[in-house]
């Protein structure tokens, strides 16, 4: 496309000459953005970017043992025999660059690096023999040992991290199960217990007859009574363990012994809700 120029605009006013100059002079350009709705087609001289804001980290290391071994594996060194004066040079270079964004992460390397730097400088010297005419150590024999090490557990973490783990690789599943509870009746408020005991009064009066006579009668008894008609049977009815046909008196002492075997908690005393029939059963106690 051949380049255009433009000629400012002639208007009846000065409004339109002065919008006319306002415009860009190269039209045909692309704008690398636009601020507050206008174009713009250059960056700013006092714009400013952070060092880090574009830093990409290609390689993460985890200490200075592992970038040692990185560039040795990296470049297929025998890591028996250790160029030191390769690997050394190659360190420096990656710690100088990180020791001008963080200074602090740049410690623990400078450690290895002085190390290294040593090592380099002992390998320089001629060997030196010990007392008992045995050559002398190789220089590079500890480091050699922490990288293999080092190598080892790497390995084995990272064949820990290729097993199922929970929570990353598969979860738990978990069911809520009902169980079923045994259920519990409302207590017997005393003033049911009174109504059905007038009922059966009633009941009383009406087939009883009149008798004059004395008799002694044992609650004990009667308790005894009461726990052998209940002895087998879940639930027997309030009203069940009266016999009216035998007077009030006997009706009498069968309502205290009724009493002192719930007191007792011998037997439990019970309805369904209110207004239900009354029911007694044996006490229940759990192994």
């Amino acid at each position: 496309m051949a380049p255009t120029t433009t000629a400012p605009l002639r208007g009846a006013d000065n409004e339109g000459g002065s919008a006319a100059a306002a415009m860009p002079g190269a039209v045909d350009q692309v704008a690398l953005a636009r601020l507050y709705g206008e174009p713009l087609f250059a960056l700013p001289n006092d714009l400013y970017i952070p060092p880090d804001a574009l830093e990409v980290f290609l390689e993460a290391f985890e200490g200075p043992l592992d970038l040692l071994l990185y560039l040795i594996r990296k470049q297929n060194f025998n890591i028996l025999d250790i160029p030191m004066a390769a690997v050394t040079r190659q360190y420096l270079s990656y710690v100088d660059e990180i020791r001008s964004r963080n200074l602090e992460l740049a410690a623990e390397y400078l450690l290895m690096a002085a190390m290294l730097i040593e090592l380099k400088s002992r390998m320089l010297l001629p060997p030196r023999k010990a007392a008992d005419g045995e050559e002398a150590e190789d220089p590079r024999a500890e480091l050699v040992r922490r990288l293999l090490e080092y190598e080892q557990i790497k390995l084995a973490a990272q064949q820990l991290g290729t097993l199922p783990q929970y929570g990353r690789d598969f979860l738990r599943a978990q069911v809520a199960i009902e169980q079923s509870l045994a259920p519990r009746f409302p207590d017997v408020h005393v003033a049911d217990l009174q109504e059905a005991w007038r009922d059966i009064l009633k009941r009383a009066k009406l087939v009883q007859h009149h008798r004059i006579t004395r008799e002694e009668l044992s609650v004990r008894e009667y308790m005894s009574i009461v726990l052998k008609t209940l002895q087998g049977r879940r639930f027997v009815e309030f009203e069940e363990l009266f016999e009216p046909e035998k007077g009030s008196t006997v009706l009498v002492v069968t309502f205290i012994a009724l009493l002192e075997l719930a007191k007792e908690t011998l037997i439990e005393i019970t309805q369904a809700e209110a207004f239900a029939p009354i029911y007694v059963r044996l006490a229940f106690t759990p192994a």
